[in-house]
């Protein structure tokens, strides 16, 4: 089958905007108060909680870990339907009738950068759309529901906690537009529910966007977005990073230092720091500390 352009995320959740809010105010000395400490290791153990169960229900912990939005598209919405099918899709409403095949195709296979794969269990269509249909960002009352005309089952590229890789998506096609919806197809997948957003207790702390190791490695180097300069010097910090970990996840939770104060721009820079484990990563997913969500790691021998 012929790869296909994958686009995702199609929507920010909720925590991305406040995490790209909290960073702006470090970043230009606007006052952010110390972290909580506290907070950010309940956070962590929820966090590692929340990742139990989810292995538990798809199973047992699995080889193929997804990271970010499984939902996307192919092609730009048209003009004269964009405004109503972008937030019609954010909304879940699409719907296929007649009804997809519920027949489960033959297991398909994620194929990583470096050769390595990994045998997986796909979706049916008509699963593929029940979750797109449930995992929704907003609503619409008034928006017109998209009609799938067709889906057909593609290999296109994917995000999973050991990086980039190409695995099967199922393609929708929607009346009335070029644009194809796509769906991960790959079914038992490890699916974490984030805590509900709460303004009067919002998360903590700084969310790393993803790792790199070593193979059998207990040192962690992990990437986020930070002041754009070292703590020696004007509107600086520097940055430490300390470990969570069970025997399934390991949540990192990085701590700022500032340094010299002074007027400062709402930019901010690539970032890095490194854990120490207390064990070797092995076959563990790394987590960010707000969401408790996987982020891509990327091991080299």
């Amino acid at each position: 089958m012929t790869p296909v352009r994958f686009r995702g995320p199609i929507w920010p959740g909720p925590f991305a905007i406040f995490e790209a809010i909290v960073v702006a105010l470090a970043v230009a000395g606007c006052g952010e108060s110390a972290v909580d400490t506290a907070k950010l290791h309940l956070q962590a153990q929820a966090a590692l909680s929340r990742w139990a169960d989810a292995v538990a229900v798809a199973g047992g912990p699995s080889t193929v870990v997804l990271v970010g939005e499984r939902t996307g598209q192919v092609g730009d919405w048209e003009a004269a339907v964009g405004d109503n099918n972008k937030t019609a899709l954010y909304a879940g409403m699409i719907a296929a009738d007649p009804p997809l095949s519920s027949v489960a195709p033959p297991p398909g296979e994620v194929r990583w950068q470096d050769g390595t794969s990994a045998s997986v269990s796909i979706l049916s269509a008509r699963q593929a759309l029940l979750a797109i249909q449930t995992d929704t960002s907003s609503s619409c009352g008034d928006c017109r529901i998209l009609h799938v005309k067709t889906a057909s089952l593609t290999t296109a590229a994917i995000q999973t906690s050991r990086g980039a890789a190409t695995g099967p998506v199922w393609e929708l096609a929607i009346d009335g537009t070029a644009v194809k919806v796509t769906r991960v197809a790959i079914a038992d997948a490890i699916t974490v529910v984030p805590p509900a957003w709460d303004a009067n207790n919002a998360p903590v702390g700084i969310t790393i966007e993803s790792a790199s190791g070593t193979v059998g490695g207990r040192m962690l180097t992990v990437n986020f977005v930070g002041a754009p300069l070292p703590g020696n010097q004007p509107c600086g910090e520097d940055y430490t990073a300390a470990a969570v970990e069970s025997d399934l996840a390991v949540v990192v939770i990085v701590t700022r230092h500032a340094g010299v104060g002074g007027a400062c721009s709402a930019v901010g820079a690539a970032r890095t720091a490194i854990a120490t484990l207390a064990a070797p990563l092995g076959a563990r997913a790394v987590l960010e500390v707000q969401q408790g969500l996987p982020v891509p790691v990327t091991l080299t021998p």
